[in-house]
């Protein structure tokens, strides 16, 4: 099977967020499963910095009668050959790859990702006569949103999914920029990507695909509802007979305690997990300049890394924090950025509790590693949560989390009853309402397990030995590309 997978980043050459670990992961698991991929992104300048040799596949005229250069390239952690659109105009640039320095989106991200998905269009149907013709097409997110619309102008098109990612995030614009685009102008309607008197190009995605999935299956009923539906509700409703939810996997290659090179001990579901997870841990504080005192504390370590917005409930945690340090002896390490006002609380937190909180503003991958591995318990009190990662990787690592029942949060953690525990079930701890008060007592259940050693151990080996690869979720993706 030819499959021409199209992504507007892909770890570790670009990453925002999940999609660029999907990216990554997928292709390569199904490059593993048979399938004759091809990854097509835009070619930013950081991309085209990353990557060594680069040979022109050639050069595309668009409708619009502008030319982009087609570029191919090979890197060690990619399987599949990669397929870059190169137009200098609107991709060679500093900031990152939707907003610019102040963060505020790109005005042209309209013409930018128009423009991608035309020339990805084109790529899929051989027209630089490579001979190599994509049978499936596999576009995510709204930066791909008009590669199916692109692909319906065809004869006979490639089958074409479409995978939400977020719903959060999209894109729309006005009729002004949708002439300018010199769209076809049948788009503009009700029926396909016209939204409340603007265009989306989440929504051209969502009607004009074969297929629309989500990234777990309690996410796709969620996004469904007025609550999570961004206003794109009754859109998937309507289209419910062609979404599915299909939980993200991880790479357990990347995530593997027993070979991770960030680590200082490595430890397997056998091994000698505890004398490890210790070890880690104090690479970690140190890592963090921890304070002698904040080395030889000896409560349960709690960790969370992820960006610092209310989407992922770190108001909550936050705000609970100091209570937790009054009536329990947890030590908290988090790594994250986001929200200045949430930033400014957690170095505030730290400064106060100094050897109880310890903080990290930004992003590091060895320190990510560190956390998941040195910590005990690991929180994601997300208000919603499309699949999520982290709680995956902290399965694997030996770390029960806490989560909110939410998206792929509730499609992965069980909470740890002692029926569950017992019936080697529960893996983690689950909390309903997105509420301090109910994280709290997660937390403080969690607490209170932790000191059961038995207990806590048989916890953590329920959860490492789950398989959440990529393996499992390709073979699904792989079924729907067949359309069986």
């Amino acid at each position: 099977m030819k499959l021409l997978f199209a992504a507007s980043e892909a770890f570790p050459l670009i990453k925002t967020g999940g999609l660029g670990d999907v990216a990554h992961s997928l292709p390569n698991a199904l490059s593993e499963l048979g399938v004759d991929a091809r990854i097509v992104l835009p070619a930013y300048r950081t991309v085209l910095g990353r990557l060594g040799t680069l040979r022109v596949l050639g050069w595309l005229t668009l409708a619009s009668g502008h030319e982009v250069r087609i570029l191919e390239a090979s890197h060690p952690e990619f399987a599949a050959p990669l397929w870059l659109v190169d137009a200098p105009a609107l991709f060679d640039r500093s900031g990152a790859p939707y907003t610019d320095a102040d963060d505020n989106d790109w005005s042209d991200n309209p013409a930018r990702f128009a423009t991608f998905c035309e020339a990805a269009a084109l790529l899929a149907t051989d027209a630089l006569s490579l001979g190599w013709r994509a049978e499936v097409v596999h576009a995510n997110d709204w930066q791909t949103g008009l590669l199916p619309a692109f692909l319906s102008q065809e004869t006979q098109p490639p089958r074409c999914l479409f995978t939400i990612h977020n719903l959060a995030y999209d894109c729309q614009f006005d009729f002004g920029t949708f002439q300018a685009l010199s769209l076809p102008a049948h788009w503009w309607s009700v029926e396909y990507g016209e939204f409340y008197d603007r265009f989306s190009m989440l929504k051209a995605g969502l009607t004009f695909s074969d297929l629309i999935t989500t990234v777990s299956p309690r996410y796709a009923d969620e996004i469904r509802t007025p609550d999570f539906g961004y206003g794109y509700a009754a859109i998937l409703e309507a289209n419910a007979n062609k979404l599915v939810g299909i939980l993200n996997g991880i790479d357990d290659d990347l995530w593997n305690p027993h070979t991770d090179p960030y680590l200082k001990a490595h430890y397997q579901v056998n091994g000698k997990i505890r004398s490890a997870k210790h070890a880690n841990r104090q690479a970690l504080l140190e890592g963090l300049a921890a304070s002698p005192a904040a080395l030889a504390h000896d409560g349960p370590l709690i960790g969370s890394v992820g960006r610092l917005v209310y989407q992922k409930g770190i108001d909550l945690l936050l705000a609970v924090i100091p209570s937790l340090l009054a009536d329990s002896d947890a030590q908290f390490v988090l790594i994250g950025a986001g929200e200045a006002k949430l930033e400014q609380q957690l170095s505030e937190l730290a400064e106060t509790y100094p050897d109880r909180v310890l903080s990290y503003i930004g992003y590091s991958e060895p320190l990510a590693h560190l956390l998941e591995a040195g910590s005990d318990i690991f929180v994601m009190p997300s208000r919603y949560e499309p699949s999520g990662l982290n709680q995956m990787y902290s399965l694997r690592y030996g770390t029960p989390p806490v989560v909110r029942a939410t998206g792929g949060l509730a499609d992965t953690i069980e909470d740890a009853t002692p029926r569950g525990i017992a019936r080697e079930e529960a893996n983690g701890f689950v909390f309903e309402e997105a509420t301090s008060a109910a994280l709290q007592k997660a937390l403080m259940r969690a607490i209170e397990l932790h000191r059961k050693p038995k207990q806590w151990m048989k916890l953590i080996k329920i959860g490492m030995r789950e398989d959440h690869s990529w393996r499992q979720s390709a073979r699904i993706y792989l079924q729907h590309y067949r359309n069986e």
